[in-house]
């Protein structure tokens, strides 16, 4: 990786272009820069999350996120460069089937809302899948590895299935859309 900051304000992002992990400058408008921002902003989010109370081993589990969101960001900053590993898929794929398991079968679509913990785990996952189509536009335009897009894709997943867990944890259930048309069928 480059160098590590050691002062923020260099000043030289005033032109409109921020260095890459491999000190190239480019446009701070650039895919790749919106890519590094929004899987930023995700972190950010994630760490909100984090103020809220939560199980000892899902707390363990978002601040392993944290980390792997940061070899994400890494990895973007550095073309070329694989920072994010396989294994951090398996983590995510083992976590879906753990929480997944404890859930009821969905009956109907389900509202961003319940507790604050678990509204704030849908912000996580639509800022995911947000970071997520930033990702696939670079990867339209420049070459990627494929593991930071599946990253992505499975975390906006977790984070969907967390926010379940979350509005489960002190008694509460998930807040149901009342479909019209579903309403209709009923009568």
């Amino acid at each position: 990786m480059g160098n590590r900051l050691t002062q923020i304000a260099t000043r030289t992002g005033d032109d409109g272009t921020t260095g890459l992990g491999d000190n190239r400058r480019v446009s701070k408008n650039s895919l790749r820069v919106h890519a590094m921002g929004e899987v930023d902003e995700l972190n950010s989010h994630i760490g909100v999350l984090l103020c809220e109370e939560m199980s000892a081993s899902l707390r363990e589990l978002l601040v392993e996120v944290q980390h792997q969101l940061f070899n994400l960001g890494g990895e973007l900053s550095i073309p070329g460069f694989e920072l994010l590993k396989t294994e951090a898929l398996l983590l995510l794929d083992n976590a879906l089937s753990e929480y997944n398991e404890e859930l009821p079968k969905l009956q109907e679509f389900i509202l961003p809302a319940g507790s604050r913990a678990a509204s704030l785990a849908h912000v996580c996952r639509t800022v995911a899948r947000r970071a997520e189509r930033a990702v696939v536009a670079l990867g339209a335009e420049e070459a990627l590895n494929p593991t930071p897009r599946q990253y992505l894709n499975r975390l906006s997943d977790l984070m969907f299935v967390l926010s379940r867990v979350l509005n489960r944890m002190n008694g509460g259930d998930d807040v149901y859309w009342k479909s019209e048309r579903m309403q209709n069928a009923g009568e």
